[in-house]
């Protein structure tokens, strides 16, 4: 079943800094092009972390003491640290957080939200195998998304789910979608057959959430994993070897 990958709805003209890029310079791009943050690339065009406007505060609402000892700096906890580095960087290298947190390109969309949330930033760099840059994501770009047409998303359920993956007529089930809530109705050949239909659809790009109102012919939750294969959707198949 196909799905939405991160490939497919990155922005693949990225704004990025280099180690060596000045802090002005850094500040310009952020302000110039509307971003709240940017990857800092090596010459491979890898990413070794990400400036955000947050970074960049931390110059005016922790600004470095002179003088401060290495020895009083190791006493810091790390975020400190790393705080108290920001306040003195006069470089992207030296503001940046790091590792940087990516998003594979082939990464589905699913994935790359999940990782935003739990990381809790608002775009990502996306990486091929190498970890060369190709593109960012960010939460709008997500969201798009959720934004396909009813009539889209139904179409993509009656080919994807029924007819392609459960070998199913098209007309053998209704399926009804208001705004991304998709309701099956109708009866299938048999039991088991139901949780896939409703999973596959859960999962497909836009669905919001599944309705279930489908029955079955025969209930084969009885019958071995080698047995049901005998029954139901093969069954017809079978009877005219």
């Amino acid at each position: 079943m196909k799905h939405t990958r991160t490939r497919d709805v990155m922005t693949v003209d990225v704004v990025t800094a280099t180690y060596a890029t000045p802090f002005k310079e850094v500040a310009r791009l952020l302000a110039e092009h509307r971003i709240s943050g940017l990857p800092v690339i090596d010459e491979d065009e890898k990413v070794l972390g990400v400036v955000s406007e947050t970074d960049l505060m931390y110059r005016q609402a922790e600004p470095a003491v002179p003088g401060t000892r290495p020895s009083r700096l190791r006493r810091l906890s790390r975020s400190r640290r790393d705080n108290t580095r920001r306040a003195a960087a006069r470089t992207a290298g030296a503001l940046m957080s790091t590792p940087a947190i990516t998003v594979p390109a082939r990464a589905m969309v699913a994935e790359a939200a999940r990782t935003m949330a739990g990381h809790k930033v608002e775009r990502l760099p996306v990486v091929e195998e190498n970890g060369r840059l190709v593109g960012i994501v960010t939460r709008h770009d997500i969201l798009q998304v959720f934004l396909r047409p009813d009539d889209e998303i139904r179409r993509t359920v009656i080919d994807e789910v029924f007819v392609r993956a459960l070998w199913m007529p098209p007309n053998l089930v209704t399926v009804d979608v208001h705004d991304g809530v998709v309701t099956l109705s109708g009866q299938l050949e048999r039991r088991s057959e139901i949780p896939i239909a409703t999973g596959m659809t859960s999962r497909t790009d836009g669905v919001v959430g599944v309705v279930d109102k489908l029955t079955f012919r025969l209930d084969d939750s009885h019958l071995r994993p080698d047995e049901q294969a005998l029954h139901g959707i093969q069954e017809e198949w079978l009877r005219n070897l």
